[in-house]
């Protein structure tokens, strides 16, 4: 009997063991799943990413609102700063920050607006038909390089008003506008012509030399004379060639200024090249 209940305990001992084995073997694989935060909480990891949108477009909407500060200065940091940001949401009430009544809020809207860029071209060329803000308009359309400024920038060689703030927008482009002011060279209006000479002047690039030199020939007098001295501000030596025959010319300002110019380029060495 005795051997008969040893042999039922080893039984039941051994039984206790298996199942003492497979409840630590089942806890031990418990931790060693693959429960990640990823598959049992989907929100969990996405949930920082998630915030820190938020607080972006919550940080716009707080540049935006200073927009409206009665504080000018206040109304400038914003202008900055949305500016920084270069998120296409800030385009709207930037422009509409170039209405603002105080000259320094719109200077730096009118950067905020070069520093977006491309998003606030269409929205800026829609506005360049208004004329209280068309000055601050095409400034800002200046320092955007985007082919689809050059249409606006160009018409306005055509007024009266905002000729010259056209110009200075088209230099400010550089290379990308050299193409259509050599075209302008050859425009019907005598307006035109003479600030596309005097922009071509003010880039200084070296493709527009023989253009320049052909309008020296041109039948008004103060074209002919701010060709030349685009020409000496390019400093190739075809230009300084081309003009010495002005030093007959039948105005006499042109005359002597080429001589002027001629004068100055002796005590120069030739053979600089511009090549902005």
């Amino acid at each position: 009997m005795d051997e008969v209940r040893n042999e039922e305990e080893r039984q039941t001992k051994g039984e206790a063991d298996l199942a003492s084995d497979e409840l630590a073997d089942k806890v031990s694989a418990e931790f060693a799943s693959d429960r990640t935060p990823t598959t049992d909480l989907p929100g969990e990891q996405a949930e920082p990413v998630m915030l820190e949108e938020e607080k972006v477009k919550d940080e716009i909407d707080i540049q935006i609102d200073l927009l409206k500060d009665p504080d000018w200065v206040v109304r400038r940091e914003a202008a900055i700063t949305l500016g920084e940001m270069g998120d296409e949401r800030c385009v709207e009430p930037l422009c509409k920050a170039l209405y603002d009544g105080d000259w320094q809020v719109r200077e730096v809207a009118v950067d905020a607006l070069g520093q977006i860029g491309s998003p606030a071209v269409e929205m800026l060329i829609k506005m360049v038909r208004d004329w209280d803000v068309r000055k601050y308009v095409i400034m800002a359309l200046g320092k955007i390089r985007d082919e689809r400024v050059l249409d606006p920038l160009m018409l306005q060689l055509r007024s009266d008003e905002f000729k010259d703030d056209a110009t200075n927008a088209l230099v400010e482009l550089g290379e990308p506008a050299l193409e259509r002011l050599i075209k302008a060279l050859k425009d019907k209006d005598e307006m035109v012509r003479k600030q596309a000479v005097l922009a071509l002047g003010r880039i200084k690039h070296a493709g527009a030399v023989d253009p320049l030199i052909e309008m020296l020939a041109d039948a008004d007098w103060f074209t002919r004379l701010t060709a030349a001295a685009a020409l000496e501000a390019i400093g190739d030596p075809r230009g300084r060639d081309a003009i010495k025959p002005l030093t007959k010319d039948s105005d006499m300002v042109v005359r002597m200024r080429v001589e002027r110019i001629l004068a100055k380029w002796k005590k120069q060495p030739a053979g600089s090249v511009s090549m902005n």
